[in-house]
């Protein structure tokens, strides 16, 4: 592990992600607290110091379990990050309390307005709502050390989000080798290092889209540089991005923290070479890539007709990418996609621009010509 400087504080380049902690069974806004105290535990053993939370995940319990996982730790060994989110609650300053109490802790090292969209932007940027006050406020009484945003907008709304508050300490872009070009990342990074905001990173595997490739996109990068994991292309490729500062990755078990920890070190860069072939696999496997969904949930909470999307577009790309039935004990007890009442809300969220209503509508087809067959 590796540490980069921010502001007098030396941070690891590799932070942990709470949204995807092990939950318990059949409970996917429970954490597993006896699984996931031993991801917190390697995290540290392995030099990891900075933790990302935020208020909607696991619907406040990633936050109380962090509270009660962090307590154990001295305060001032790690770093702590949490969100407000406006669509959530409007209530930044019960938020604010709440989440102080669920991680019971007297100030947030890092504070961020979340999951920035062009959507509801304008939300956030709202006077009379005065957000940026209040947190400004929080700041300056030493309960919010560095302040930032988490963003899904392309790089026009980012400019404008921006141009509306400058000054940030901070921002947090979804960016990988996929995104670089799929979402445009390499246009929001280049905004933001232009303006002087270190970026923070997350989905750095797309939501675990990149743990695994194609057979012939694999094929390529393991010639390329043999024994490399795949999952290792991913962090490689971000460490040679000056501007990126730490890389935010939900790992799920002390393997995992293990296997990422040990490619966070100095001159692990891709070289000249690997980003070659690295340009051929991203070619090869965006050919069967699918639906790019990153199981962030962020569209569950307003689907009036309570749809596991995220499963269900899973379902999807396994009949249409994988050309075989997808065959999972969950989905046998989820509402199939015939139930979508096609209201657009979910698109609205998706911080992938996924148009779901339309993905549902397919996936209900291909579901009806397979049982007419």
């Amino acid at each position: 592990m590796y540490y980069k400087e921010f502001k007098g504080n030396k941070i690891s380049t590799l932070g942990l992600g709470s949204l995807r902690l092990p939950a318990v069974p059949g409970d996917p806004n429970k954490i597993d607290r006896e699984e996931a105290r031993k991801v917190i535990d390697q995290a540290f053993a392995s030099g990891i110091n900075y933790f990302d939370a935020a208020y909607t995940y696991h619907k406040g319990d990633s936050e109380r379990f962090l509270g009660e996982a962090l307590a154990r730790y001295p305060r001032d060994s790690y770093y702590l990050a949490s969100k407000f989110y406006v669509i959530a609650n409007p209530d930044i300053e019960e938020v604010f309390e709440e989440q102080l109490r669920r991680c019971q802790t007297d100030y947030f090292d890092f504070y961020l307005i979340h999951s920035v969209q062009e959507h509801f932007m304008d939300q956030y940027m709202d006077p009379a709502r005065d957000y940026i006050g209040y947190l400004l406020k929080q700041k300056a009484a030493g309960r919010i050390r560095y302040l930032g945003f988490s963003s899904h907008m392309a790089p026009e709304g980012l400019a404008r989000f921006l141009d509306w508050y400058p000054d940030f300490d901070m921002a947090l872009i979804q960016l990988n080798y996929l995104d670089w070009t799929l979402l445009d990342g390499k246009g929001q990074y280049d905004l933001l290092t232009k303006r002087g905001i270190p970026v923070w990173v997350m989905e750095p595997l797309k939501g675990g889209r990149l743990v695994h490739l194609n057979d012939q996109a694999e094929a390529i990068l393991n010639q390329a540089a043999p024994g490399q994991t795949i999952p290792s292309w991913s962090f490689r490729y971000l460490l040679g991005l000056p501007n990126v500062q730490c890389v935010l990755s939900g790992m799920t078990s002390p393997e995992e923290i293990r296997q990422n920890a040990a490619v966070f070190e100095p001159e692990n860069q891709l070289t000249e070479a690997e980003s070659a072939a690295l340009d051929k696999a991203i070619l090869a496997f965006r050919d069967s890539f699918g639906v790019p969904c990153s199981s962030c949930r962020y569209c569950c909470p307003v689907c009036p007709a309570e749809l596991d999307i995220p499963l269900l577009i899973q379902a999807y790309n396994e009949h249409t990418v994988g050309g075989e039935l997808w065959k999972l004990s969950s989905l046998a007890q989820a509402k199939g996609p015939e139930a979508c009442l096609q209201c657009g809300a979910c698109a609205k969220r998706c911080p992938q621009r996924i148009p779901i209503p339309q993905v549902m509508k397919d996936y209900a087809r291909i579901r009806l010509a397979e049982t007419s067959s």
